[in-house]
Formats: C-alpha cells, sequence, structure tokens
C-alpha cells in the first residue's frame, strides 16, 4: 500500500492498492457517516466493477443505489448532470450521504460536480479505473462537464473526501486507454519531474505501474496544495492543454481522446517554444519520442489556424490574450502569457 494525504482545506487520503476495489466499503467507512451511498459509472465500467463495489459498500451496511450513464465524452453535459441530481433527489439522499465516482476522467468530472451541486455540495469518493484518471483527475478537486463552446466550461471546485486507486483496474483498459492515459503521465514528467521523464523514456511503464502512479499523484498533490483554485501554480498542470481542448474541440470531442489531444499539444508548444528561443533545443525531439513509444499520435489533421480559433473558448484564456504553459526543458516549466494579436505570431503564422 501507498498512501498520500492531501492538505487543502478538508484533508484527505489517496490511497493506492491493489485490490483495495473490493475493500472500498471499509476505507470509506472510516471517513464517512453517510446511510446511502449513490455510485456513478458509467456503461463501460459497470459490467466489470459495480457489483464489486457495491458488494463492498453493502458488506459495511450502506444502502446503494447505482447511476449509469452511456460512456464517452459526448455524455458530458449538462443534460445528463441534470439526470444525475435528479436521481440523488429521487432516492432521497441527504446531505450526510454519499456519491461514489467510479471511472474514469468523464465519470469522476461529472459525478464530482453532481455530488458539488446537489444541496449545494455532499460528500464523494473517486475510484478511477483508468491510467488518466488514477494519475491526474481524480486528484485535486476539478469537476465539471462541457458546453457545445468548449470544454469543462461549467464546473465547480469540489475536492473529494477520499481517492482510492486499484493498479489492478488497468488490466482491463485496452491499448488505446492505456496510450490516453500516458498523455498525463508525460505532462507530469514535462512540467515538474525531469527523473520521472526518463523513467518514462528508459523503462517499461506498465512494469513499473504502481511507482509511476505515485510518483504523478504525488506530483499533482503539491501543486494543489499551494494552488487549490488555479490562482498561479496549478495552471502549470494545463501544459498541453490549451491546444489540446482546441483539437478535442475540433473534433467535437469523439475524434481524438483527451490524452491524445494533450500529447500533440505538448509537442507542438514545445515545437513553437523552440523556435522562440524559449525552450530548450531537442525537448520537442524527446517529447515526441515518447509519444511514439506509447503509441500516442504526434500530430493532427486540422490547421494552426483552427487551432488558435477553437483555442479562443479555452477556460485559461484571459481578457487580452491566452496563458500558454512552456517548458524551458523537460522539468522545468513556466507560464507564458500571449496577447491575442501575438498569438498568430507565436505559432509561426
Amino acid at each position: 500500500m501507498k498512501k498520500l494525504t492531501v492538505n487543502v482545506g478538508k484533508t484527505y487520503e489517496i490511497i493506492i492498492e491493489k485490490g483495495i476495489m473490493q475493500e472500498c466499503g471499509a476505507y470509506i467507512k472510516k471517513v464517512s457517516s453517510a446511510k446511502k451511498v449513490c455510485v456513478i459509472t458509467d456503461s463501460n465500467v459497470a459490467p466489470l466493477y459495480l457489483d464489486r463495489v457495491v458488494s463492498g459498500l453493502e458488506k459495511e451496511g450502506y444502502e446503494v443505489f447505482s447511476f449509469i450513464f452511456k460512456a464517452g465524452e459526448s455524455s458530458k453535459t449538462t443534460a445528463v448532470i441534470v439526470e444525475m441530481v435528479e436521481f440523488l433527489a429521487e432516492k432521497g439522499l441527504t446531505r450526510k450521504d454519499l456519491v461514489v465516482a467510479l471511472g474514469g476522467g468523464v465519470c469522476g468530472d461529472m459525478a464530482g460536480f453532481a455530488a458539488a451541486v446537489y444541496l449545494r455540495g455532499i460528500d464523494f469518493v473517486q475510484i478511477p479505473t483508468t491510467l488518466l484518471s488514477q494519475v491526474d483527475s481524480s486528484v485535486g478537486g476539478k469537476t465539471g462537464v462541457d458546453l457545445p463552446q468548449g470544454k469543462n466550461l461549467c464546473g465547480a471546485f469540489h475536492q473529494p473526501v477520499l481517492v482510492l486507486i486499484d493498479p489492478l483496474a488497468l488490466h482491463t483498459l485496452s491499448d488505446h486507454y492505456f496510450s490516453d492515459g500516458m498523455g498525463e503521465v508525460i505532462k507530469a514528467g514535462c512540467i515538474k519531474s525531469a527523473q520521472l521523464f526518463e523513467k518514462i523514456e528508459n523503462k517499461d511503464v506498465k512494469e513499473n505501474i504502481e511507482e509511476i502512479i505515485f510518483e504523478c499523484v504525488d506530483i499533482k498533490r503539491s501543486v494543489v496544495e499551494r494552488d487549490e483554485k488555479e490562482q498561479g501554480e496549478r495552471a502549470l498542470l494545463n501544459f498541453g492543454h490549451t491546444i489540446g481542448h482546441g483539437i478535442e474541440k475540433l473534433h467535437n470531442f469523439s475524434g481524438v481522446s483527451h490524452g491524445e489531444a494533450v500529447g500533440i499539444g505538448m509537442l507542438m508548444i514545445s515545437e513553437i517554444g523552440e523556435k522562440a528561443g524559449l525552450t530548450e533545443k531537442g525537448t520537442a525531439d524527446r517529447i515526441k519520442a515518447v509519444l511514439e513509444k506509447y503509441n500516442m499520435k504526434t500530430s493532427d489533421n486540422h490547421s494552426a489556424e483552427s487551432i488558435i480559433e477553437a483555442m479562443q473558448s479555452d477556460k485559461k484564456r484571459t481578457l487580452n490574450g491566452i496563458n500558454f504553459v512552456m517548458l524551458k526543458s523537460i522539468g522545468n516549466s513556466f507560464i507564458y502569457p500571449v496577447e491575442n494579436e501575438k498569438i498568430n505570431k507565436l505559432f509561426g503564422l
């Protein structure tokens, strides 16, 4: 077992242990006095793990309800959130009761947001089942949904009361979804740890997965503790995301996965940084090599002009421009504000 404590507002633990999913009830009992629990999951995860989690909760005496939504980013809408909170109300959950998010990043974002707005906020627990959610999205309290105008434009900061990470869940991931999660693993190394990036370059991540998960989560934990509401340093976690979200929007959130889009975004902004003399030469080549190592995309068929236009709805945009996250070198990141009229020039247009 590996354990981390996140010291923000209401302190909570992240526990990493093989097989912890089936013992989830015992761990949740230590942090919650709930009587009723609603497990929110998707149509892909439910057949694999829902019975196991429900059984673990019922063993501890909880009355358990399940809400299953159609898997995929296309379900990440305000309409589905309304269905979730109406379900919670229908089942009579009170402010002392609990939501459990069982699934990947989409599920965690949505279940967390439903918990944030139901009765003006009830507790929730994250049980992430994908690499992306285990190393990134389950920690830090960002919840939300997409709007037609852009990704994650409707949401709230709502920290979980517990995060339970079971590395065995990764055994049921397809190669595609494992690669998707590698986008956030690579990002963590790029922004904060040259040592982690070197492990990604030189070792087989799957053979060292618990160590990799721990290091990624520890990086995010430390950043979130210093800047919970993204007023400064936490913005560094968006490396590759501004371009990536633009690419996702151009594909209508279905043609390219989040991790793939972030990977392309990291490579593009590093190439731009090198040309501008801001990023150490050779950085982009190293990023491209690890993307290729883990079978990730390194380019997109949309033009730079289209991507720039799509980026204009990014939630990190300011009145005068966009704050890009760039690298001085691997492991050394910084925020680079660019005024609107200078963005095209930055992209070489």
